[in-house]
């Protein structure tokens, strides 16, 4: 444990940090599955809608810092390949 101040403040701010990020994480594989699982349906409306909820979430996750902007980027990338085949 830590015994200066600043470190263990330190430590109470990436629990922060941490417990936010792994929301946004969960957030977001969440929305991404429910694209997948509307792919899975062969209903192009439906997965329309969710790969734009899915898209934003996304990106969200990226502008945050959460993940990185290339893997944001390659996620909608796949998405949306997966939904031109979809036709």
């Amino acid at each position: 444990m830590a015994n200066i101040k600043s470190a263990k403040k330190r430590i109470l701010v990436i629990r922060k940090k941490t417990e936010r990020n792994k929301a946004a994480k969960s957030k977001m594989r969440t929305s991404v599955r429910r694209f997948n699982e509307a792919l899975a349906t062969n209903d192009r409306e439906l997965a329309e809608q969710k790969f734009v909820d899915a898209q934003k979430i996304v990106q969200k996750t990226a502008s945050k810092g959460t993940i990185h902007s290339n893997t944001a980027r390659r996620k909608v990338a796949r998405m949306a390949k997966a939904l031109n085949k979809l036709s």
